[in-house]
């Protein structure tokens, strides 16, 4: 049971934003970073070590995961911040657990298409409902407009193409229909399952359960619909929506100028499927394993670290905590670097595309150079090949992006496919999933990939290790009004999160 001192967050963040002489004195004497020296206290038998403990704590309990306010996640919480906390580092890091309440679902999901089972995936947040029999009814479009459902679609299922709108957006327009359920069917390979963000209604209306197939299924589906023929459903999908108490694990450097803060983070919960070592303990462990090595040397500037919970549920912890910062907070954080997933089993070395060049998404100042920064590195130093992955906002990075924070990170893949060319680059397996384990049972320390692992824990140490003592590099500091307005309008919607993404060469 976590018993940690909480703090009021307006005391926190008063004492690890404060701009007074306290704020600059570095704890004791030690040697001002730098970063070979720091990339070099970067063991792989340390971060091993710590994805066992990760594992282990998992399997204490009977869930046998990490999944947020579950035992294992509670230990993983009390762990981080023992280990933040112990012998010299208690003087080094002010480290506070940050409160706030989530909503956690777990659900299941049958269906059948003319009595025949058929492959349902589920969606977190979507009501029960049990249905035999119902008929199913196409949607125009994407179902994005009110106007895409038919009023036959009243008391019957309704068929929805997956695209341009969030879910809960096409769910909620389903219930204002009177629909009795969803069924979204994916535009590209593979299943299709997601969040609703909330337990909601949505502003679009009431949600009805859901369910999700793939592509080849609905497609089918539609075209059978299209051409007048009749076809019915039996769907159930069931499961638990309950709120519960959870935190986030900040750490801030006592020492550093406060009015110049290099902010990491990563994700701390796993999936209800199994103990989330790659996803994302990966990112947790090397996150964890810098800490502990930056308390023997000075930074000129601050240094924050974050482990996020429910981040496996829409990003809620980070959301929360740049919810809560004033705006003047929010101009501390001159860049914030995500780590989610970074040893996966058949890896590619991705870089975010901070500056837009691939993805056409660019983020605010600072975000392109904090790509090259990574990008230098991976040529000169580590002498790895790097691929560009899509800056969408659809991890922990997502709430930062949206509060106009330059932001950057990396990962090396999730559930897509590794292509032909990849595989030349990086070895590995073409035509299978970077991480085959991805939100399942096996996602544990014996399918970790660690020289990837290691790799990137370096990159994060080289990072840190860069922007702890010098900003010069990000350039202009903030955006103008117009630039502001302009991300304001293109927010992401975080319920669609996931971790990794689609992938291109640089």
């Amino acid at each position: 049971m976590l018993t940690p001192t909480l703090l009021p967050l307006a005391t926190v963040a008063l004492a690890l934003l404060s701009t007074s002489q306290e704020a600059y004195a570095r704890p004791g004497k030690l040697r001002p970073v730098e970063s070979k020296r720091l990339r070099d206290d970067i063991k792989r038998h340390d971060l091993l070590s710590g994805a066992r403990k990760l594992q282990s704590l998992a399997y204490a309990s009977s869930e046998r995961n990490r999944v947020f306010g579950s035992p294992g996640h509670k230990a993983t919480v009390e762990y981080i911040r023992d280990e933040l906390t112990k012998g010299g580092r208690k003087d080094y890091y002010d480290v506070y657990l940050q409160p706030f309440t989530a909503t956690y679902a777990q659900h299941s999901a049958e269906l059948a298409i003319d009595n025949q089972p058929t492959k349902a995936a589920t969606f977190t947040y979507s009501p029960n409902g049990a249905f035999e029999d119902v008929e199913i009814v196409n949607v125009a479009n994407v179902g994005c407009d009110q106007a895409d459902y038919p009023a036959s679609v009243e008391g019957k299922i309704a068929l929805v193409k997956r695209g341009t709108c969030p879910f809960a957006t096409k769910v909620g327009r389903a219930g204002t229909a009177k629909a009795a359920a969803v069924i979204i069917y994916n535009n590209a390979d593979g299943d299709v399952a997601g969040t609703l963000g909330s337990k909601g209604p949505s502003p679009e209306g009431p949600f009805v359960p859901v369910v999700g197939v793939t592509q080849d299924i609905g497609t089918a589906l539609a075209t059978r619909l299209a051409s007048g023929e009749r076809v019915t459903a039996d769907l159930t999908a069931e499961g638990v929506v309950e709120d519960r108490l959870t935190h986030n694990v900040i750490a801030e450097t006592k020492g550093g100028n406060k009015e110049q803060v290099i902010m990491v983070g990563a994700h701390s919960d796993s999936v209800v499927a199994g103990p989330g070592i790659n996803d994302n303990g990966s990112g947790s462990v090397a996150l964890l394993t810098l800490a502990k090595e930056l308390s023997k040397y000075s930074t000129p500037n601050a240094v924050r670290f974050a482990w996020w919970s429910a981040e496996e549920f829409g990003l809620l912890g980070a959301e929360h905590y740049v919810e809560q910062l004033s705006q003047a907070q929010k101009d501390q954080i001159r860049l914030y670097l995500n780590f989610d997933m970074i040893a996966s089993p058949n890896y590619v070395f991705s870089v975010h595309d901070g500056d837009g060049s691939t993805f056409n998404d660019p983020g605010p100042a600072g975000s392109a150079e904090a790509e090259k920064m990574f990008v230098d590195y991976f040529r000169d130093v580590a002498k790895k090949p790097l691929v560009e992955g899509p800056f969408d906002g659809r991890s922990d990075y997502g709430p930062f992006l949206d509060a106009g924070i330059a932001a950057g990170g990396l990962d090396t893949g999730a559930e897509q496919l590794k292509t032909e060319e990849e595989a030349r680059m990086f070895g590995g397996t073409a035509g299978i999933a970077y991480d085959p384990n991805y939100h399942q049972v096996g996602d544990t320390v014996d399918n970790l990939a660690m020289e990837a692992f290691e790799v990137n824990a370096k990159a994060i140490a080289h990072a840190v290790a860069t922007y702890a003592t010098s900003f010069d590099s990000l350039g202009k500091r903030g955006l103008s009004r117009p630039e502001k307005r302009a991300l304001a309008a293109k927010k992401v919607d975080h319920s669609t999160h996931r971790c990794g993404g689609d992938l291109a060469l640089i």
